[in-house]
């Protein structure tokens, strides 16, 4: 009996040690990659949200079709890098590349 309690309580320990690894994996990607839209409504007014939403459209569309489509993906669609890279067969290095030139020529437009 005291055999069957010990594997038990191990099992209990190992999964419980990934379930943690999970979740905090989970929240160290989400701290890198926030989406622009959160599916949960906020009590802010409609008109702005709906303002900002045709904002970041309009933003996107002046983007190169590639750049375009990796931050779709990665913001809209809340993808991580990995996905991302794996659905277009490119590496991950090139995504986050991608990612950094549109973010910076986003900035620029909005700068000026």
């Amino acid at each position: 009996m005291d055999n069957q309690i010990s594997a038990y309580e191990r099992y209990r320990k190992v999964i419980y040690r990934i379930g943690w690894r999970v979740q905090y994996k989970y929240k160290k990607i989400r701290t890198r990659e926030f989406p622009l839209y959160n599916n949960q409504s906020d009590n802010g007014n409609f008109t702005i949200l709906t303002e900002n939403k045709i904002l970041v459209q309009e933003l996107l569309n002046s983007l190169p079709s590639q750049g375009r489509n990796i931050i779709y993906k990665l913001y809209i669609l809340d993808m991580t890098e990995k996905d991302v890279a794996r659905e277009l067969q490119i590496s991950q290095q090139g995504v986050s590349k991608w990612k950094r030139k549109m973010i910076q020529l986003l900035s620029q437009t909005l700068n000026s």
